[in-house]
């Protein structure tokens, strides 16, 4: 059965792809690219996700965004935007499900101090990360290491690359150093990130107390969405007008992405995947809402992300994250016993590289249960 024969001329199909590393007979009851996303959820790598830090460490409160919930909810949005545009679902389920595979514990607190640790070494990137998280950490495989996922599924979870890392990569990095656009699907992925973070953090900023409705009201985009609210449900208050505006909210930016997108895609007269290579982005948000989008990410960034409640976790976050990139790098033998050998190499890049590998691989309470066995005496 072929399940890819409504697509646009320019989706990407599993019968195009440029494949997989290692070759595999083909799948019978599926697509090339569910079986990548039926890979990338039965991974350990995804499973550890749900105790990961989107913005509240886990054990802030049972009604957070974790990693998990995160991705899920990037799947969703991207499911829907796909539908709407005839790309690729599947393929774009697969990237968003995969696209925070690497993230460290305690979000960008912890990724910022790994990357600080890794300096010496190459530096640290969660993209980059999760692209090695499914190319060679995960074991789950006779025939390989990692997951063997499709090119364009592998390209779509690779964002952001510089210059001197896509040198390393071979085809997978080339498109950085061409100044080539990836598949529409990865581009469309990318900006359901984007719509999913900005509006379930303001979810879970109210939630949290630390920031107001009072304060959102100041914004344009907010306001506009709750006076529709207020409007249709008078007289409605708390958690429900909350939820009732983020939702409109979201559907503001999901309507906005695929109008325009649909015309950039018009206008540039794609009808090959070359054609969406060697284009310009298309996947875009109009002017005006880009600007909104903005002004809300700058909102959360100046008092969310920065409050000082969630300065003082990050803070404690990153002196875990930095001591146990300390002590494992001077005394490797401390690590247990399935990274040890590979962690005891002589070259001290290769050593420092496998220590972040494991840390980056940690889930947020099992991070600061290792610190206390490490640092604790009363710790075992």
């Amino acid at each position: 059965m072929d399940f890819e024969t409504h697509l646009a001329s320019y989706a990407v199909r599993s019968a195009d792809s440029r494949g997989r590393r290692y070759p595999e007979a083909p799948a019978t009851s599926r697509t090339e690219f569910q079986r990548d996303r039926d890979r990338i959820v039965h991974s350990g790598a995804f499973r550890r996700l749900e105790y990961k830090t989107q913005v509240f460490v886990n054990h802030e409160g049972d009604l957070f965004r974790t990693r998990l919930t995160h991705s899920i909810e990037v799947a969703q949005i991207a499911r829907s935007i796909a539908r709407n545009l005839l790309l690729n679902e599947d393929l774009v389920e697969a990237i968003s499900l995969a696209h925070d595979l690497g993230h460290t514990p305690f979000g960008h607190a912890g990724q910022d101090a790994l990357d600080e640790c890794m300096k010496p070494f190459g530096g640290f990137e969660h993209n980059l990360q999760s692209l090695r998280v499914v190319d060679l950490l995960e074991e789950r495989y006779g025939g390989f290491d990692g997951l063997n996922l499709m090119f364009e599924t592998r390209e779509g979870i690779l964002k952001h690359c510089s210059p001197a890392n896509a040198r390393t990569l071979g085809d997978i990095g080339q498109r950085f150093l061409e100044k080539k656009q990836p598949t529409l699907e990865a581009q469309l992925a990318n900006l359901a990130d984007e719509i999913a973070y900005n509006n379930h953090d303001v979810d879970d900023g109210l939630r949290s107390g630390l920031i107001t409705v009072a304060q959102l009201s100041e914004m344009d985009f907010y306001a506009r969405h709750q006076r529709q609210v207020e409007e249709t449900f008078p007289g409605i208050t708390g958690r429900r007008a909350i939820n009732e505006t983020v939702r409109r909210m979201i559907n503001t930016l999901i309507v906005d992405l695929i109008d325009t997108s649909r015309e950039h895609i018009l206008a540039a007269g794609v009808v090959t995947i070359d054609d969406v290579r060697n284009g310009p982005p298309l996947i875009a948000f109009s002017d005006a809402i880009r600007r909104e989008a903005q002004q809300l990410k700058a909102f959360l960034r100046r008092n969310l992300y920065q409050h000082y409640q969630v300065n003082r976790m990050t803070s404690k976050a990153r002196r875990i994250v930095v001591d146990l990139f300390q002590i494992f790098m001077r005394e490797p033998t401390l690590l247990p016993p399935g990274h040890q050998p590979a962690a005891r190499d002589e070259d001290e890049a290769v050593r420092a590289r496998r220590v972040s590998d494991y840390i980056a691989g940690m889930t947020d309470r099992y991070a600061m249960r290792e610190h206390r066995r490490m640092f604790m005496i009363d710790e075992i």
